[in-house]
């Protein structure tokens, strides 16, 4: 399907509905738990940028089973509509092919909703380095843009913000909590988010709207076209004798298995009050990138793989701006019922059965 900017795929047929009603939606984790989550609403138009992207498209694959109407607002820059294909033709979904660059496209998605779930961003934090401007334009400008459209709509009454653990920077105390100061990310991706945090909290409170902020660690599944188990899986496919590993190979990270990310998304629209929230998002646990090596090279049957390091730039780094230790404290989520179902190890052993088998 080839789309230009501003077409769309609409399937909704909207009504003006005045009276409040509860969505409901209960979904069994692997683990075969029960969740519930109610949510209130007086119009059932719930906008998400960047729809089409990783985290977007399984988000959408629990909502779309709820009675609201999603509308899709994604240029395609790194999502697709792969991702959400087996939804194209589902009456309750909209698929604006636009840009939050564009004001009138962000005005058009959001129009009359009260929740608004933003979650695009450009994900790739190594670009940073060599031209800021992206990470300006496509993640705080294009925050910008999307609060002045609900300020201007005035019917939002709650955005959601996918964050990243990277707003810590090098955290003196791991795990990190949400409280934790001062905030000095050393990467020009996490200074971007921190702004725009800071953006949507001025708003939130200088416009009557309640905001959560979800900080997410490095979260991982299938669809995801980016990141170390992506990066790896492609490099050894080209030549499966040797893998090249950024870095000294003892950077130690958070990783979470993106149905547990949705599922903390879920409950924390559902259980937040405050004007401003903020949630750490991750797994328990920290494994090596060398650790990670050792688990792909075995689940794609590879045996005597060399290992070489480029040593990293600043002491070990993969990359300039590179975190080398994360591990977030998730207690404040936890106390309000969630726990990921999946430790560090597992997700990405998950993640690599699933993209293997997709022959990313």
């Amino acid at each position: 399907m080839s789309l230009g900017k501003g077409d769309f795929i609409d399937k909704v047929k909207s009504k003006k509905q005045t009276s409040k009603y509860t969505i409901s939606l209960s979904f069994y984790t692997e683990h075969a738990s029960e969740r519930k989550v109610d949510i209130v609403l007086t119009n059932n138009r719930v906008p998400i940028t960047g729809g089409a992207g990783f985290i977007g498209s399984h988000l959408i694959d629990v909502l779309i089973t709820m009675e609201a109407n999603i509308i899709i607002l994604d240029n395609l820059s790194s999502g697709s509509l792969n991702n959400i294909k087996q939804h194209l033709d589902n009456q309750n979904l909209t698929f604006i092919h636009g840009d939050l660059l564009n004001p009138a496209d962000v005005a058009r998605a959001v129009d009359g909703c009260e929740i608004v779930y933003h979650l695009a961003a450009n994900p790739e934090v190594r670009i940073g380095s060599i031209s800021p401007d992206i990470h300006y334009k496509q993640n705080i400008l294009a925050t910008y843009n999307l609060l002045e459209a609900i300020r201007k709509a005035g019917t939002v009454n709650t955005l959601l913000f996918a964050s990243s653990s990277t707003v810590y920077g090098e955290a003196s105390k791991v795990p990190t909590p949400e409280d934790y100061a001062p905030l000095e990310p050393i990467s020009v991706y996490g200074a971007s988010k921190l702004a725009c945090e800071a953006l949507i909290t001025a708003y939130a409170h200088t416009y009557g709207f309640k905001a959560i902020i979800y900080r997410l660690a490095n979260i991982v599944g299938t669809r995801s076209k980016h990141g170390v188990i992506h990066d790896f899986i492609q490099k050894l496919k080209k030549n499966p004798k040797q893998l090249e590993i950024l870095g000294d190979g003892t950077q130690s990270k958070s990783y979470l298995y993106v149905a547990d990310c949705v599922e903390a998304m879920l409950l924390g629209l559902e259980k937040s009050s405050k004007s401003v929230e903020i949630y750490n998002v991750g797994s328990e646990d920290q494994i090596t990138v060398k650790e990670i090596a050792k688990i792909i090279t075995q689940e794609m049957g590879l045996k005597n793989v060399k290992f070489t390091y480029t040593g990293g730039v600043d002491g070990g780094r993969g990359w300039i701006g590179d975190v080398r230790n994360m591990l977030l404290d998730v207690n404040k989520l936890k106390s309000l019922g969630w726990k990921p179902e999946h430790n560090s190890k597992q997700a990405i052993t998950k993640t690599i059965k699933e993209l293997t088998r997709q022959q990313v």
